[in-house]
């Protein structure tokens, strides 16, 4: 291939013309036109399509909220907070990692010690107005504390339900009868988890 064919700017052989009829000029004409791309196959087949899935009751809608598209495990939707299997503790230590690498600054934390010397969680918000669900609090969480669950409705009223610690922490009884969902995905416990795992001194 010779450096010729690149500069050879003429195309104009390769194109041809499209046999396109004049556009009418007179109401006849005109009207002779429309009458002629209405009804045409195409027309009808449409039409069949409509009645034919009329009558078919074969009905696609999801009847939300009752009825839900499932979602997959690695959606990132509103935040849920675990706990421990063993004593039903929090699982957050507060170190604070989720609340430095948010970028979008909607995580607020603040911790003290407690009778034995230990830091606890006194307060602890997401304002969910702000988040953009980028998932990387739950994947920098050291303890598997913070993880992205199912639940995708959060429009509220009030700003206030946007921060809501209680709303996203695991209940009590959801944790004693085995309900706590640990998600594929992030934040989620690698596989085999329960085989690698070795007793501590610390009695959670």
């Amino acid at each position: 291939m010779s450096i010729e064919q690149f500069k050879n700017r003429n195309i104009s052989d390769d194109y041809f013309l499209v046999d396109i009829e004049d556009y009418p000029t007179d109401g006849w004409g005109k009207f002779k036109r429309v009458v002629k791309r209405t009804f045409k196959g195409e027309l009808f087949v449409g039409l069949w399509v409509v009645i034919r899935e009329m009558f078919k009751f074969d009905i696609h809608t999801v009847q939300y909220p009752k009825e839900k598209m499932p979602i997959g495990p690695r959606y990132r939707a509103v935040h849920e907070m675990k706990r421990l299997w063993e004593s039903g503790t929090e699982r957050c230590i507060g170190c604070g990692l989720c609340e430095k690498i948010c970028i979008s600054d909607c995580i607020r934390m603040e911790t003290r010690l407690d009778e034995n010397s230990r830091k606890e969680v006194t307060e602890y918000s997401i304002n969910l107005g702000r988040c953009i669900f980028c998932g990387y609090c739950a994947e920098v969480c050291p303890e598997l504390a913070i993880t992205h669950g199912g639940r995708y409705e959060n429009a509220s009223e009030q700003r206030a339900h946007f921060v809501m610690y209680e709303d996203m922490l695991t209940p009590i009884d959801m944790l004693k009868a085995g309900k706590q969902r640990e998600f594929e995905g992030f934040g989620a416990i690698t596989p085999h988890e329960d085989e690698r795992v070795k007793k501590t001194p610390l009695a959670y």
